[in-house]
């Protein structure tokens, strides 16, 4: 579906707790368990997959943990419907509806085979009794999401919920703040009773908890941030009639790795050093018009730089955004230099708020 999937390092490392678990019955039963759990998070972000596809949201990413998956949005709009209105309530809904109907399925099919196989003896997970682990693995994990737990899907309902009235960033960090506690609450309760499930439930929901908590935060600081504190003001331009030659000399002679294009103060196209040497090598000398990018965003001054971000990760895959003030050309803000803006603004706050204090 275009999406990216990622799968979180934990994940796969987890197979090693299943065969410590599953050691009196072997390691391959061990990783049988194992993909029952990978097949149970497939079965559900399929799902939320396809749900998010019919609401029409577009999404950049899915990590994939073993409590399920986080969605990173392509763009902002996206974002905002997945989390307001019906779409956030066909969101939540859509995976551990997934997992239960496939658990029922599962049921009436191995009851119909087998009227011997007892689905509702204790332990309902375990590597001696694979079929009976397949249907509760499926159930579990779709249980699992009733939580208030942040960022479950019943946490991320709660969390929605007090958005509406205290903004998303606030909320962010309480719900996170209440996933972490009540994660906490289930690795120590597993232990007291000697249940290794809910210590992984636990310990994967303080992962996740963790992870929006970061998003969060970087959210908080670069809305905080305006384009003209990070923009570059010492830059580079080419013209369109600038031959391709001449347009290598002035890359030798600069660091920059994208250069906006302008036509007196007007900018007509952004074209990339790159670009500029694959065009010489295959098509010989040429002007900047013939290989420039027509489609390009600009930024104002006073935008913010979460904004920019989410132009330069959801717009054309461009690595550059010109920032531009009554037409004009006044900065640029790339990939390449954020980092290291970012890293001396942060800086220069702290200096500043010293000299206050002072």
């Amino acid at each position: 579906m275009g999406v990216e999937i990622r799968v979180h390092v934990f994940f796969p490392l987890l197979a090693f707790v299943f065969f410590g678990i599953s050691a009196a019955d072997g390691w391959p039963r061990g990783l049988a368990l194992f993909l029952l759990l990978v097949i149970a998070v497939v079965t559900r972000e399929a799902a939320r997959l396809m749900m998010a596809a019919w609401l029409g949201l577009r999404l950049r990413a899915v990590l994939l943990l073993p409590i399920g998956g986080l969605f990173a949005y392509a763009n902002p709009e996206s974002q905002e419907k997945a989390n307001q209105g019906a779409g956030q309530f066909a969101l939540a809904l859509a995976g551990p509806l997934a997992n239960w109907a496939t658990a029922l399925m599962l049921t009436a099919t191995i009851l119909g085979a087998s009227s011997e196989v007892r689905l509702l003896d204790a332990p309902l997970i375990t590597s001696a009794h694979l079929l009976r682990g397949m249907v509760w693995m499926q159930a579990g994990l779709g249980l699992l999401h009733l939580l208030p737990a942040y960022p479950l899907d019943c946490g991320r309902l709660i969390r929605n919920s007090f958005a509406r009235k205290h903004g998303y960033a606030p909320a962010g960090r309480a719900a996170a703040g209440l996933g972490q506690i009540l994660a906490l609450a289930a690795m120590l309760g597993g232990m007291l009773l000697h249940d290794p499930w809910l210590v992984l439930a636990g310990f994967f929901i303080m992962i996740g908890a963790q992870i929006e908590d970061q998003g969060v935060f970087f959210q908080s600081v670069v809305d905080t941030v305006r384009m003209r504190e990070v923009m570059l003001t010492d830059f580079a331009t080419l013209s369109p009639s600038d031959t391709l030659a001449d347009a290598l000399f002035r890359c030798v002679h600069s660091l920059q790795e994208d250069f906006p294009v302008v036509r007196g103060p007007q900018l007509v196209g952004i074209v990339s050093r790159q670009r500029i040497v694959d065009a010489l090598r295959n098509e010989g000398n040429g002007y900047i018009q013939s290989v420039m990018s027509r489609a390009f965003q600009v930024a104002r001054p006073e935008d913010t730089l979460g904004a920019t971000i989410r132009r330069l990760t959801a717009g054309h895959g461009l690595a550059l955004i010109p920032v531009t003030e009554s037409g004009r050309v006044v900065g640029i803000v790339s990939v390449q230099n954020l980092m290291s803006s970012m890293s001396l603004l942060a800086e220069q706050r702290r200096i500043e708020r010293q000299e206050s204090a002072d």
